[in-house]
């Protein structure tokens, strides 16, 4: 067992970027992710981090900065939110294409226009297609957990990819929390040295990444695909392994009172946890509803989910990002069509709401069951809805 400290769940973070050894920090600050980044420039001001942090001029350039970093075969962390992951988006691509494995932290923010620095899951959905590994976390110690293993799985070399270890803004970025953090010893043995297997070498000098014309783009592109995909029973070792180590367990689907459940409701991220509330509130009135929280977002877990959907009759998706005059929230229409081939599947509606940073409540999540019931007779009319706009 490690020592429980009470800490800010960005200082968090920056604490296991320091325990994995990290290399090299490129970032650029930006609400509310700056607190990780500011940690880690102390830490390595103060001599407790052995790594160079580079303050480059934007987010375009520390993604750029990061990817001449692990190619040479360092390990490599960057932070961002937002606009910035907006800024960094055609980046993020080279990154994946090229296999380099970057370990990056979104604390997720709402994006423009109008501005606002609140959490919402906008840019975590704009970024889904890039190629990237994408992890959610609900809580602070799995922020600190999921940051710490994200290198391990990054960098095993049946994967190479880089991970987005995404939080929700304010809601983790900057709370207080008792954070459970390991002995060093133990991350040792959890995280070996990061031993890239093609780094870049002056002596021998090559071009990676340069051009692909018509006849051989299409070929590369699938065996990006399938990489992606064949990362998932990576995953899964390495959070099988977590848990020998550090005694928690991680999965990509996680359930949650949905024993004999007619009814479950479906979350991404820190709002989970005031589902299980509400959750918990109408078991007690004799609902039979549970909860489904998904933690894995790229590669997409579809035999996870259909497993853990079971025998429901209604699947209630909470979005917390809007694609607009699309079907309703990302979230829900990947989960339609996971679920589609099905042969009994539940009816499968969709809420979009807590978009910049408004509150969703124990009693709004207990309303989005009511008007799902609700609304679930009346066919395909009605799939999703915007909940708790003001009219």
């Amino acid at each position: 067992m490690g020592k429980k400290v009470g800490m800010e769940v960005s200082l968090a973070i920056a604490e296991a970027a320091k325990m994995a050894d990290t290399d090299v920090v490129a970032a650029y600050p930006i609400t509310p992710q700056t607190h990780i980044v500011e940690r880690l420039a102390e830490l390595v001001a103060n001599g407790e981090l052995d790594a160079e942090y580079i303050p480059v001029e934007s987010e375009h350039s520390a993604m750029s900065a990061c990817l001449g970093s692990v190619a040479t075969g360092a390990r490599t962390f960057t932070a961002t939110a937002g606009q910035g992951l907006e800024l960094m988006h055609e980046v993020l691509y080279v990154a994946a294409s090229m296999r380099l494995p970057v370990i990056m932290v979104v604390a997720n923010r709402a994006l423009s226009s109008p501005l606002n620095v609140w959490g919402d899951q906008s840019d975590l959905m704009a970024v889904r297609d890039t190629g990237w590994i994408q992890l959610i976390c609900e809580n602070g110690q799995e922020a600190y957990d999921t940051t710490l293993y994200a290198f391990r799985i990054g960098e095993d070399k049946r994967v190479l990819l880089p991970v987005m270890v995404h939080v929700d803004g304010f809601y983790l970025t900057h709370v207080i929390e008792p954070i459970e953090i390991p002995e060093q010893e133990k991350v040792n043995k959890f995280l070996p040295p990061f031993k890239y297997p093609l780094p870049l070498d002056p002596d021998k000098p090559v071009s990676m990444g340069a051009f692909a014309p018509p006849i051989l783009y299409s070929e590369t592109k699938k065996a990006q695909e399938v990489n992606l995909r064949a990362s998932l029973p990576v995953i899964r070792e390495v959070w099988d392994e977590f848990e020998k180590v550090f005694g928690r367990k991680y999965k990509a689907v996680e359930s949650y009172r949905t024993e004999g459940a007619k009814t479950l409701l479906l979350t991404l991220g820190s709002f989970g946890e005031t589902a299980m509330a509400a959750v918990d509130k109408l078991r007690d009135e004799g609902q039979a509803v549970g909860l489904l929280k998904l933690r894995l977002w790229r590669p997409f877990p579809f035999e996870d989910l259909r497993k853990a959907v079971g025998d429901a009759e209604l699947l209630i998706v909470i979005d917390r990002a809007l694609s607009y005059g699309g079907p309703g929230g990302p979230a829900f229409s990947e989960i339609r069509s996971a679920l589609y081939s099905e042969k009994k599947r539940p009816r499968i509606l969709g809420f979009v709401g807590g978009l910049g940073g408004r509150d969703l409540m124990v009693a709004e999540f207990e309303g989005m069951v009511k008007r799902a019931q609700e609304m679930r007779p009346k066919g395909a009319e009605e799939e999703f809805e915007m909940y708790g706009v003001r009219e």
